[in-house]
């Protein structure tokens, strides 16, 4: 089961581990709290320690955020990919329209590890809003003029960031309430889904502690039990679908990145569905020849979609460069009618991505950005 919990300070507490323990995040059972302010947990029959009900008394978080946030309970999660995540190598490659219409539904939270100045699933994101999906929860280390576009197309409802840009588009959104946008930092994202992806219901770090994230994420601040200092815990991350834009692909879904790499690994294995969108398509034997290469194993995958130019108007390292004479077009996007406008334009009146290079971008103005990635050194 997967729930986007809202924060709940009776709920949002958990069962004891075999050390005494409690996860402050994944409640299973009936909680109360007493009226010394001691937490009582009540267990379900058949989860913790024996059957039945058996109280457990802890001690109180001492801070936690007050907003929403997306939690899946480990042992759901793992038992999604024991039943639904297949080992046989299969064919998976698909168009974008066929990925994202079996694989993205409303409701759906989406992950993607880079944004749209290099190596962001444009093309992908792209046909999300060409297909009008809605209420989608999105989070990214840092998202930039993707959220602009999914907030303006009616797409997306919450973002999770580390960074929020580009543009007053965006920022006049969350102001005037269209979109909740819930900070965690960079490196809180990032632990989120490496939780998500080790199967454990949270992380420990530091970086939250004193400043105003702990009030604008859900995370809980405890006292550490080795050094009795407060330490800071963020919940696991379990995105319904992942978006990864890679360099090369093989029909199963084996996956190269050259280069800066975020969380691509981390999120395929947190992800209930992971689409990769590739601007090459090249043989598996490839992949066999040098296996340490291998970004993303075949079996975490579930779409694979040929998309050359698929991070476009951002740049695809060793590839092409970024457009930036496209880029300010979207930075200059300003009320919803210049937005409408640009929606229009580049994404409802064409049909796919291919269409959109052809009618929108040019084999020309193509040719110039290949031109000028000029570094390709570690890139290949």
């Amino acid at each position: 089961a997967v729930t986007a919990l809202g924060f709940n300070p009776d709920l949002d507490q958990f069962l004891r581990c075999g050390l005494g323990a409690v996860d402050p995040f994944a409640v299973r059972g009936e909680i109360e709290r007493g009226d010394t302010g001691i937490v009582i947990a009540r267990r379900e029959a058949g989860v913790g320690e024996g059957k039945g009900e058996a109280p457990v008394t802890i001690d109180r978080i001492r801070t936690e955020g007050e907003v929403e946030y997306r939690f899946t309970h480990p042992d759901d999660f793992r038992e999604h990919v024991r039943d639904r995540k297949g080992r046989s190598p299969v064919p998976k490659l698909v168009t974008a329209k066929e990925a994202v219409t079996a694989f993205v539904a409303d409701g759906d939270y989406i992950v993607y590890d880079f944004s749209s100045l290099t190596r962001g699933p444009q093309s992908l994101i792209r046909e999300v809003i060409r297909q009008r999906k809605k209420e989608l929860w999105i989070g990214a280390e840092f998202t930039l003029h993707e959220s602009p576009l999914l907030v303006g197309a009616g797409c997306a409802t919450r973002i999770d960031v580390g960074f929020l840009g580009y543009g007053n588009y965006i920022g006049q959104a969350v102001c005037d309430g269209r979109v909740k946008a819930y900070e965690w930092t960079n490196g809180g994202l990032a632990l989120r889904i490496l939780a998500g992806a080790r199967g454990v219901p949270f992380l420990p770090t530091r970086d939250l502690l004193g400043s105003d994230n702990m009030k604008v994420s859900a995370a809980k601040t405890i006292t550490d039990p080795y050094t009795g200092d407060p330490v800071c815990l963020v919940p696991a991350l379990n995105p319904d679908v992942a978006f990864l834009h890679v360099h090369q692909a093989d029909v199963f879904g084996n996956a190269r990145i050259f280069g800066t790499n975020l969380f691509a690994l981390e999120a395929a294995l947190a992800s209930f569905r992971v689409i990769v969108s590739a601007e090459e398509i090249v043989e598996t034997d490839e992949f066999r020849k040098d296996p340490m290469r291998t970004t993303i194993p075949y079996f975490l995958v579930d779409a694979v979609v040929h998309a050359p130019f698929g991070a476009y108007p951002g740049a695809m390292p060793a590839r092409y460069e970024i457009d930036l004479e496209h880029v300010d077009r979207l930075n200059a996007i300003r009320t919803d009618g210049q937005m409408g406008k640009y929606l229009e334009e580049n994404i409802y009146s064409v049909a796919d991505h291919e269409e959109f290079l052809d009618r929108r971008v040019g084999a020309k103005r193509m040719r110039e950005l290949r031109r000028r990635a000029s570094i390709i050194e570690g890139y290949r």
